[in-house]
């Protein structure tokens, strides 16, 4: 399950803080719609946060304050049993996220172990204390530079942050709460909102000019625009999704990107490959329960159940499965999940290479260990350790004839 887009950048940062503002209580009373709204309508509350505020004409300052105090209830609401999302149980959401970014060991581990997380995740992940706090950290915004770009985003964006993970020179925070959807840097394609984890699945397939690729599950393009950016807009990507609507974002998006070496296809993932061509590289970036994707979507803690978890693995698999054969010998096929749930990481690898055949694993080293990284073929990244979303990656190799 790929996770919905938040409702502009820029805004991450206030979704994550939500301190006594004046104004509060009109605040309060939109983000009591909004939760009122997504309860009635079930879907993903930054979907409606986002219409919402475009339908009743709210931006800037007051959509940041209301903004947070929605992401707010959804990261604390399970430790407020007692309270509804009024501007009382509101209000207290507002003091314990402003409690915990203040001084987080002010939050007993074991409230948040109860509390952060729906009882069913330690069944499939390897909860421990640090990943709990950093669900509950506001997360970082972060961009991906343009290629040869650099220089010229930091004169436009004198607040973004140097790169942190030196094997990610492209990957950096922004910091700042300008709407970038607004800016002339955006606009003139100088940089993609891109998550960090994001960032390094396209590290992972390591797609070089020339090459054809296929990314079968695009979304909205984020990795298909860096997998172009990587072949230096020569070679070819095709670009599949199930979803005419996410295509028409990528197409969007690509042409503002300035890319131009792709192909995109309408896909419902059937019984065969949108196309008989063999690729150079195929990248699986599943649907998936988004595990790794609760600090920035809280929201989608409590609308995902164990049965979500199983029932997407069985689809995970099928998809791998069929992608592989698009794979030319010698290939390279990548398997991407924001999630860290064991059913649809580990346990999908391993029943990949027990039933087909001709793929061998092939390391590589994590961009975020440094220079001492170890290759391995399956890399599990953890947001207390990236600062980005949580992210499984396998990589292989189809074997020559």
């Amino acid at each position: 399950m790929k996770p919905s887009s938040q409702p502009g950048p820029g805004r991450s940062r206030n979704s994550g803080r939500a301190r006594p503002v004046p104004g509060a209580r009109a605040a309060a009373d939109v983000a009591a719609e909004v939760i009122r709204e997504v309860g009635q309508s079930g879907r993903p509350a930054d979907r409606v946060l986002r219409d919402f505020l475009k339908r009743e004409g709210i931006h800037g300052r007051a959509g940041g304050e209301a903004a947070a105090l929605v992401f707010a209830w959804y990261r604390w609401c399970g430790m407020l049993e007692r309270f509804r999302p009024d501007a009382r149980g509101l209000a207290r959401a507002a003091e314990l996220d402003e409690r915990f970014r203040r001084d987080p060991a002010r939050i007993e581990s074991g409230a948040l172990a109860r509390g952060a997380v729906p009882a069913w995740v330690h069944e499939e992940v390897a909860v421990s204390e640090t990943w709990i706090r950093a669900l509950q950290t506001p997360p970082a915004l972060w961009l991906r530079v343009r290629p040869g770009a650099a220089t010229e985003l930091a004169t436009a964006l004198p607040e973004l942050l140097p790169p942190r993970f030196p094997s990610l020179p492209e990957a950096v925070v922004y910091p700042g709460r300008t709407d970038l959807f607004r800016t002339e840097a955006f606009e003139r394609g100088l940089f993609e909102i891109q998550d960090v984890a994001s960032q390094a699945v396209g590290h992972a397939c390591a797609a070089r000019p020339g090459e054809t690729w296929w990314d079968a599950c695009a979304g909205e393009g984020g990795k298909m625009l860096h997998l172009a950016a990587m072949m230096e807009n020569r070679g070819l990507v095709w670009a599949s999704d199930r979803s005419e609507r996410r295509l028409e974002v990528l197409r969007r998006r690509a042409a503002r990107a300035g890319v131009f070496n792709y192909r995109s296809v309408l896909w419902s993932d059937d019984a065969r490959a949108p196309t008989r061509t063999r690729f150079d590289g195929v990248l699986v970036d599943a649907p998936c329960s988004g595990i790794g994707t609760w600090g920035r979507n809280p929201h989608a803690r409590w609308t995902t159940a164990l049965g979500d978890v199983r029932e997407l693995a069985s689809v995970q698999e099928r998809l791998l499965a069929l992608a592989a054969t698009s794979v030319k010998p010698g290939g390279r096929l990548v398997y991407a999940v924001c999630t860290l749930a064991r059913s649809e990481t580990d346990a999908v690898a391993d029943r990949f290479e027990s039933s087909v055949e001709g793929f061998v694993p092939e390391p590589w080293p994590s961009p975020f260990a440094g220079a001492e990284a170890v290759p391995t073929a399956r890399h599990a990244w953890w947001p207390q350790e990236t600062g980005g979303n949580g992210m499984f990656v396998a990589r292989w190799r189809r074997e020559s004839r």
